[in-house]
C-alpha cells in the first residue's frame, strides 16, 4: 500500500522523472503547507483512502466515493446502491509535477465491480418553488433528476493550483469519467416537471452521459461545470443511429451547457480532495452532507 508517489520534478527549468525525496528540505516544506491546508473541520463524512495498491483496504465503495454528489446538491437526495453491488473505486496511481510557482497532480482510478449507485434527488421543493407556473399548466424544464454510476470504467483526477509566499492553494479540480478511451459509467437524468390532475410528474427525461466534471476556485457563486459525451431521450433505443445521434447531440449540447450552480460546502470540499492528493495524504474525510436523505439498498 502506497501513500506518495513518483514526482515529475520542474522547479527552476530542470525537468524530469524522479523519486520523490523525502529528504528535501524545500519539498518537506512543501507539503507542510499543502498537508496544513487540508480543511479538517466538519469532517464527520465517510473516509476515503488515498493510498494505492492491490490491498483491499485501499479500495472504496463506489457511494462513498461519490458522496460528493448529496453534498454540492441544493435540494434533499437519496444514495441508492443495488443489492449485492461490487462495485468499488481504488487509486492506481499518483503522479506529481512542480514548478516554483505552480503544481499539477494526475490521480488514476480503478472502477470495477459490478452493479450501480444512484443518487436521486427530490424534486417537491423546486416544484412548491413554481406552484403557481404549475398550476397554470406550465411545466419547469431541465430538471436534475438523478446521477448514476453503472458497471465499472477508469476515472482519472487532475488537481492544478499554485504556490504563493511558501503556501500551496489549488485552483482547479477535474474529474474525467471517460479515462483512457473508457466509456464513462456515469449519467445524468434529466426531466421537466408539470402537475397532471393535481399530481407533480416527470415528463420529458432525457440521459446524458458525462465525461467530466469540473470545479474551480473563482469569485462568485460556486459552481460546477459539466462535460457530456452523449445525449438521449430516456425511451430511445441503444441501436447504432441512436448512439450516433446521440454524440452529436452530446457535442452540440456542450456549447450551451452553463455551470451549475451548487452548495457551497460541497464546491469546497472538492478543492480540500485536491488538496489532499496534493499533499499526498492516506485518507480524505467528506463534511457531512446536510441534504442527504436516508440511503437504501435495492
Amino acid at each position: 500500500m502506497v501513500c506518495s508517489s513518483n514526482s515529475n520534478a520542474n522547479e527552476g527549468g530542470r525537468t524530469g522523472r524522479s523519486q520523490f525525496n523525502l529528504q528535501s528540505s524545500s519539498f518537506i516544506l512543501f507539503f507542510t503547507f499543502l498537508a496544513l491546508a487540508v480543511r479538517a473541520e466538519d469532517t464527520n463524512g465517510p473516509t476515503i483512502h488515498l493510498c494505492y495498491g492491490t490491498d483491499a483496504t485501499t479500495a472504496n465503495p463506489v457511494a462513498e466515493f461519490m458522496y460528493f454528489v448529496p453534498l454540492i446538491s441544493r435540494q434533499p437526495v437519496s444514495s441508492l446502491t443495488s443489492a449485492g453491488s461490487t462495485q468499488s473505486v481504488r487509486i492506481n496511481s499518483v503522479t506529481r509535477s512542480f514548478s516554483r510557482h505552480s503544481f499539477a497532480v494526475t490521480c488514476e482510478i480503478d472502477l470495477t465491480g459490478d452493479g450501480w449507485q444512484q443518487s436521486v434527488f427530490d424534486l417537491t421543493q423546486t416544484a412548491e418553488r413554481h406552484e403557481r407556473q404549475l398550476q397554470n399548466g406550465g411545466s419547469v424544464g431541465r430538471q436534475l433528476k438523478s446521477i448514476d454510476v453503472q458497471g465499472a470504467g477508469a476515472i482519472t483526477v487532475e488537481v492544478e493550483g499554485g504556490v504563493s509566499d511558501g503556501v500551496a492553494t489549488v485552483r482547479e479540480v477535474r474529474l474525467h469519467f471517460n479515462a483512457h478511451g473508457h466509456a464513462s459509467p456515469v449519467s445524468i437524468d434529466i426531466c421537466d416537471i408539470r402537475r397532471v390532475n393535481g399530481d407533480v410528474q416527470q415528463a420529458n427525461e432525457i440521459l446524458a452521459r458525462v465525461n467530466t466534471l469540473t470545479f474551480r476556485r473563482e469569485t462568485g457563486p460556486p459552481k460546477m461545470e459539466v462535460s457530456v459525451a452523449s445525449v438521449k431521450h430516456k425511451d430511445a433505443g441503444d441501436g447504432f443511429w441512436q448512439k450516433v445521434k446521440g454524440r452529436v447531440a452530446g457535442a452540440a449540447v456542450n456549447m450551451f451547457i452553463d455551470p451549475l450552480t451548487v452548495e457551497e460546502a460541497g464546491h469546497q470540499a472538492m478543492l480540500d480532495f485536491g488538496q489532499a492528493l496534493v499533499a499526498g495524504a492516506p485518507t480524505f474525510t467528506f463534511p457531512r452532507a446536510r441534504n442527504l436523505q436516508v440511503s437504501h439498498s435495492h
